[in-house]
This record gives C-alpha cells, sequence and structure tokens, in this order.
C-alpha cells in the first residue's frame, strides 16, 4: 500500500533523483532550493546515469500543509536536519512518517528529539551516489536503500522498490550505519583534499592513509558497542572502487557550501575523545577540510 503524499524534504542530488523515480507510481512533491524548483516546474527534472528521462513532477520551496498518512524523505544536509525538521514540526501529524537519510551519526537521535511524539521516525541509509552542478539536471547511479527494521519499514521498501529503488530492511542497522560512516570517513575528504573522482583514492600510495582512517574508525566504533566484519578493509575499498562520481563534499566545496564533515571524521574525533582514543589522521582530515570551507568563501 502506497502513501497518500510524499514529500521530499531537502531535494538536492539524491532526494531529487528519489523523488523522480518515487513520481511514476506516488504522489511526490520535491522541497528544494528556489532556483531549482523554478526550473523543475518550468522544465521537468532531467534523470542522467542509470535512470536517464525527464520526470515532470511537483516541486515547492517548502512544505505547507501535510496530508494523512504522509511519507517525509528527509535528505537534507545532516548539519540541515535540526532545522529542516523544525520546520515542519507544527504540520506533521500522528501518522506521518519522517524517513531520516541524511550521512552521519546521530541523525535519527536529532530529528527524533525535535518530533517528540508527534510522528513516526526511521533511519534509513543510501549507497546510491548522485552529481547536482545544475539546477533541474541530476546524474544518478542506483545503489541500494537501507531501512532499520520496524513496523513501517516494509510498507516503505515496498513503495522504493516498485518505484526500482533497491531496497534491503536490517536488523543490524548500527552495524550499516557504521560502515557506512567508515566509507565516508574515507571517501568525502580525501577526494575533496585531492580533488578526484571517488574510485581514484584507491591508488597504492594513499593505502596506508586509507587504513589508518579505517582502524581508527572501528577502534572507536567498537568503544561504542559496534561490530565490524574483520575485512572491513577489503570491504569499504570494494564499495569506493564502484563510485566513479564526485563525492558529495567535494560537490559541496566546490558550490562554496558546508561540508557534513563534523556529522563523520568529526564525530569519530568527538566521540574517540569521549572514550580517550587518538584519532589523529581523522582529526588531520577535519581541519584540511575546514581550511577549505573557509577558503572557498
Amino acid at each position: 500500500m502506497s502513501f497518500n503524499k510524499i514529500f521530499i524534504l531537502g531535494a538536492g542530488a539524491i532526494g531529487s533523483a528519489f523523488g523522480a523515480l518515487l513520481s511514476r507510481r506516488n504522489d511526490v512533491t520535491l522541497i528544494g532550493r528556489k532556483d531549482h524548483v523554478d526550473v523543475v516546474n518550468k522544465s521537468g527534472l532531467t534523470l542522467l546515469g542509470d535512470a536517464k528521462g525527464k520526470f515532470f513532477v511537483e516541486a515547492e520551496t517548502a512544505i505547507r500543509e501535510v496530508p494523512s498518512d504522509s511519507l517525509i524523505f528527509l535528505t537534507t544536509k545532516a548539519y540541515d536536519a535540526a532545522s529542516a525538521v523544525t520546520g515542519i514540526k507544527s504540520i506533521i501529524r500522528n501518522d506521518t512518517v519522517i524517513l531520516v537519510l541524511p550521512n552521519g551519526l546521530g541523525i535519527k537521535d536529532i530529528a527524533e528529539k525535535v518530533v517528540e511524539d508527534r510522528a513516526e521516525v526511521v533511519r534509513g541509509l543510501v549507497t546510491s551516489a548522485a552529481e547536482f552542478f545544475e539546477p533541474g539536471k541530476i546524474s544518478f547511479w542506483q545503489g541500494e536503500t537501507v531501512l532499520e527494521s520496524t513496523q513501517t519499514s516494509e510498507r516503505i521498501a515496498r513503495v522504493l522498490s516498485e518505484s526500482g529503488l533497491k531496497t534491503v530492511i536490517s536488523n543490524e542497522m548500527q552495524e550499516e550505519i557504521w560502515r557506512k560512516l567508515t566509507v565516508n570517513c574515507v571517501l568525502n575528504p580525501l577526494t575533496t583534499i585531492l580533488q578526484v573522482k571517488n574510485n581514484e583514492i584507491l591508488l597504492e600510495s594513499l593505502k596506508e592513509i586509507r587504513h589508518e582512517i579505517i582502524r581508527e574508525c572501528i577502534d572507536v566504533g567498537k568503544a561504542e558497542g559496534t561490530r565490524f566484519e574483520r575485512n572491513l578493509e577489503e570491504c569499504v575499498e570494494r564499495k569506493i572502487g564502484r563510485y566513479t562520481n564526485y563525492s558529495s563534499m567535494y560537490q559541496d566545496i566546490m558550490k562554496r557550501k558546508k561540508t557534513e564533515i563534523d556529522f563523520l571524521n568529526g564525530k569519530i574525533v568527538e566521540l574517540g575523545r569521549k572514550h580517550s582514543i587518538p584519532a589523529p589522521v581523522n582529526e588531520a582530515l577535519v581541519g584540511l577540510i575546514k581550511f577549505l570551507e573557509v577558503q572557498r568563501k
């Protein structure tokens, strides 16, 4: 059974791609920046890559009313999650479901703290990739969406799958979150600093740096009660090798925008300090990305 209404709150690269594909079978509204919204409403949304086509989907700059039985995809940047959910708190309903998809640790907690008991919050992870360098045009590479196991997850998974978006439900969401976090801690800052596409950081000369980032993530994650597979380095590098796009962090720097570094490598440093575990490589990457943020302003 579909939802009466689907909103994509934060229609950037991934959000716009998901909204376009979901609009094939659902009533979808993209919520994004005015320049993007204007192009989509005038000329449609063009998808390139694994899902080519032009999609005529409704787009607005804000959610003004939430109908009954609505599903809201939260696809903002991690640092905008709290303000985005706060902006809709007064209009969500008891039967509203918010699917939280931003990168990083603690995003579901942020949303639940704002929402309180007004709506259901479900955590999800996206391994698909997307690029957004021009309003109304998105390049998309299909991965999969991982949902935590809840009563509503089966229903969300069906909606995604029926729209051509590969979806799985996991009973080990903490491990899934930390695995994705580790991939992002390697991929995002290195591609941004070196100004290359994701799979280009797999050079042998960067192997020790990649593996040290991963080792620090494992040490901190274990202290937080997370279990990791033995060959995590190989798993991370296999995943990175599939991505031929520019990382979201590199795209942010190119657009002179703030990055999600505080929710990625910054979280490793923060939690490392909590457990008295040093994370010098992740800390160095945070400093370098912060420098680029200031330099690009």
